[in-house]
């Protein structure tokens, strides 16, 4: 491998080489460094390539929060079973590529025996769309391909901007719409029969903030 041309040690309004060089280049990165590295980062590990990730908005949180016991209701309620949990919290899909959906569902089968380890068998994924082109790119299009190769049932994509729920269920090797949801209408999941979300209850949490 070139040796990289930079001097050390590095001058101000420079990146901290000195730091960079703790950690492998990009498509070099593995899960124990990737897991040591994102113990202070928000961060996904995607084919051996290290993604760093916008810090998330205050809308985005109350959303997460919201959807959060709009579902732990549904489980209590339904007597499902299994845990819904929140990030931050590391899911390997597969050799190399870690992500970290913002709510997961897992089925009580499916629940790992350590609870000091990590899932590694998901049954629902939900993403909050965060601000920019490359977060709803990751969301959309990158985080619609991993999540259907690593067999998750279903994937719901929660976009704020748009007011807009998108919930797709996997049929073989990819998803399909199960349903794009706007204000007004009732978001319905097809794993978890019953699950009823109301679309314009999750844009109101930040109107409830103002009062």
């Amino acid at each position: 491998m070139s040796e990289i041309p930079i001097q050390l040690p590095s001058q101000d309004g420079e990146p901290a080489w000195e730091a960079a060089y703790f950690f492998p280049p990009q498509g070099q990165w593995d899960e124990a460094t990737f897991l040591q590295f994102h113990s202070n980062r928000m961060a996904e590990l995607v084919a051996g390539r290290l993604q760093i990730l916008p810090m998330p908005s205050l809308l985005h949180q109350l959303i997460v929060l919201h959807l959060l016991d709009v579902f732990r209701g549904y489980l209590h309620r339904s007597g499902a079973g299994g845990l819904i949990l929140m990030a931050p919290l590391p899911i390997k899909l597969f050799p190399g590529t870690i992500r970290e959906p913002d709510l997961l569902y897992v089925r009580p089968e499916h629940l790992p025996e350590d609870v000091d380890g990590y899932p590694d068998k998901l049954d629902l994924a939900v993403e909050v769309v965060s601000e920019g082109v490359e977060a709803r790119k990751r969301d959309y299009q990158d985080k619609r391909v991993d999540y259907a190769r690593a067999g998750i049932p279903e994937y719901w994509i929660v976009d704020a901007h748009e007011q807009r729920v998108s919930v797709l269920s996997l049929d073989g090797a990819a998803y399909v719409e199960h349903g794009v949801f706007s204000s007004g209408q009732i978001a319905t999941s097809l794993l978890l029969s019953g699950l009823a979300i109301a679309v314009s209850d999750i844009w109101a949490v930040a109107q409830k903030l103002k009062r």
